[in-house]
C-alpha cells in the first residue's frame, strides 16, 4: 500500500487578506485586524505582510503596533465575513476530496489519496487549488504536500505567502530536520525551553533524541513530539461536514446592574442565547453542548456545561438549557454581575443524527422557522425591531445587544 497524500492549505494572513479585498483603497498600505480601533484598545489578531515587515505581530497591543508602524490602519474583526470565505474555500476543497479537516477558520487538511486517478497527484491538486483560490476568491494560500498531517502543515508553513512545498517521505529529513524545533506543531514556548535544556534546537535533534528521556521530562507529549519529528504521524483526516472550523460560539456580558433574582438572570440568558443562536444560524452551525459562566459581585466565578440531546441552533432550546444549568448550580448566596452563554462541540447543518420517538419534529421545525423570521426582521430593521415579551419586564437589562460581542474559538489538533 502506497503512502497517503495529505495537503494542508493555509489562507495567507486570512483576516487581513479578506479585509484588503473589501478595502481596495488600502492596497499597498499596512493593515491589521483587531481590537477596537476607535477606542484604541485591544490586540492585533492578524496583520498583513506589509505591517509584518515593520515588526507588527499577532497578539501585539494596538498602541504597540502603531509605534512600530505609524502608518498602519486598524480594522475591527468581522468574523461572519471570514467564516463566509472559509465556507467558500471548503467548497473548493470539496471538489477534490470529502476528507477535509478544518484547523481554525483559515487552515485545513485534505486527504487526496483517493483523488489521484481523477485529479492528478498531490502537487498537481495543490497547484490547482492555489490557482482557484486566487481566481475565484481573490486570496492566496500556502499549501504543504506530504504523506501525513504533521509534515503537510510544516510544508504550508515552510514558505509564505502563495507557495507550495512538498514534504515527501523521501525528502522530509532534508527539508524539515534543519528547521527550528519550535516550528513543529505543538512545540510551544514552554516545551521549546525544556527541549533547549537538552540541546534540542532543531526538529532533527528531536528526532534523534532518546524517546525515554523525552518521556521522563515531557510525559506522554514527549513520545508524541518524537513521533511527529520522525514522520510517524498516522492520524486520519476526518470526513467533511461533521465538524465545523470553530469549536464554540460564545457571548458574555457584565450587566448594567447586579442580578438579584431568577427572572433577572433569565432575561440576560435569553439575550445571550439569542446572540449565540443567531451566530450559529448565520454561519451554518449547531451546538451539542451548552455552557454557562457566572460571576458574582465579589468576583467568584464558575463555569458549567451540559451535553444536549440534539444538536441545535434554536434560540429557545439554548436559552432553556442555559437556564436549567443555572438553576441547578446557583444558590443566590450573592448577587450576580456577569453572565456568559456558549454553544460548544459544534457541527455543521449537514450533520446527520437520529431523532428519537419522543421528540417533536414539527415543534422544532416551527421554532426554526420562527427564529429565521426574527433573523430576517432584525437584518432589515435592526436588532431592537422585534423583542421577546420577557425583555419588557426590565428595560435596563434588556438594552444589551449581545450579538455584537460574540467570541469564537478554533479547533485544536487533538479535538475529538
Amino acid at each position: 500500500m502506497g503512502d497517503r497524500v495529505i495537503l494542508h492549505s493555509d489562507i495567507n494572513c486570512c483576516y487581513a487578506s479578506i479585509e484588503h479585498l473589501h478595502h481596495p483603497e488600502l492596497a499597498g498600505k499596512p493593515l491589521a485586524v483587531g481590537g477596537d480601533p476607535e477606542a484604541r484598545h485591544g490586540i492585533v489578531l492578524t496583520a498583513d505582510y506589509i505591517a509584518k515587515k515593520y515588526g507588527v505581530k499577532t497578539g501585539m497591543a494596538l498602541w504597540q503596533a502603531k509605534q512600530v508602524c505609524p502608518d498602519i490602519t486598524f480594522v475591527s474583526p468581522r468574523m461572519d465575513l471570514y467564516l463566509r470565505f472559509s465556507r467558500m474555500a471548503h467548497e473548493i476543497y470539496a471538489e477534490y476530496t470529502d476528507r477535509q479537516e478544518p484547523y481554525g477558520i483559515d487552515e485545513c487538511w485534505l486527504d487526496v489519496t483517493g483523488s489521484s486517478s481523477l485529479k492528478g497527484d498531490g502537487l498537481l491538486i495543490a497547484q490547482e487549488i492555489s490557482r482557484r483560490m486566487k481566481s475565484e476568491l481573490g486570496i492566496t494560500v500556502s499549501v504543504g504536500v506530504s504523506f501525513n498531517k504533521i509534515f503537510a502543515k510544516l510544508g504550508s508553513d515552510y514558505k509564505k505567502p502563495d507557495a507550495i512545498t512538498t514534504m515527501y517521505k523521501s525528502e522530509f529529513k532534508q527539508k524539515a530536520w534543519s528547521l527550528p524545533v519550535a516550528d513543529l506543531l505543538y512545540v510551544g514556548k514552554s516545551t521549546n525551553r525544556k527541549l533547549a535544556l537538552f540541546g534540542i534546537k532543531t526538529i532533527g535533534d528531536l528526532a534523534r533524541a532518546d524517546e525515554d528521556v523525552l518521556n521522563s521530562h515531557l510525559g506522554k507529549m514527549g513520545s508524541i513530539l518524537w513521533s511527529f519529528a520522525n514522520g510517524y504521524d498516522d492520524s486520519p483526516v476526518k470526513l467533511e461536514n461533521t465538524h465545523s472550523p470553530i469549536k464554540s460560539v460564545g457571548n458574555s456580558t457584565t450587566t448594567p446592574k447586579d442580578l438579584v433574582c431568577d427572572e433577572d438572570v433569565k432575561i440576560v440568558l435569553y439575550i445571550l442565547a439569542e446572540s449565540v443562536a443567531a451566530r450559529l444560524r448565520e454561519n451554518g452551525f449547531r451546538c451539542r453542548v451548552v455552557e454557562i459562566s457566572v460571576r458574582d459581585n465579589e468576583l467568584f466565578s464558575f463555569t458549567r456545561q451540559k451535553k444536549i440531546d440534539h444538536a441545535t441552533n434554536i434560540t429557545g432550546e439554548i436559552a432553556a438549557y442555559a437556564y436549567q444549568i443555572f438553576k441547578e448550580n446557583y444558590n443566590w448566596s450573592k448577587p450576580i454581575r456577569s453572565v456568559g452563554v456558549r454553544g460548544a462541540d459544534l457541527v455543521t447543518d449537514n450533520y446527520w443524527e437520529q431523532i428519537d420517538l419522543f421528540s417533536s419534529v414539527e415543534k422544532r421545525e416551527k421554532q426554526m422557522k420562527m427564529d429565521s423570521a426574527v433573523d430576517e426582521i432584525r437584518r432589515r430593521f435592526g436588532f431592537y425591531s422585534i423583542q421577546r415579551g420577557l425583555m419588557y419586564r426590565d428595560r435596563i437589562l434588556s438594552a444589551v445587544n449581545a450579538k455584537e460581542e460574540h467570541t469564537v474559538h478554533p479547533h485544536g489538533y487533538f479535538s475529538g
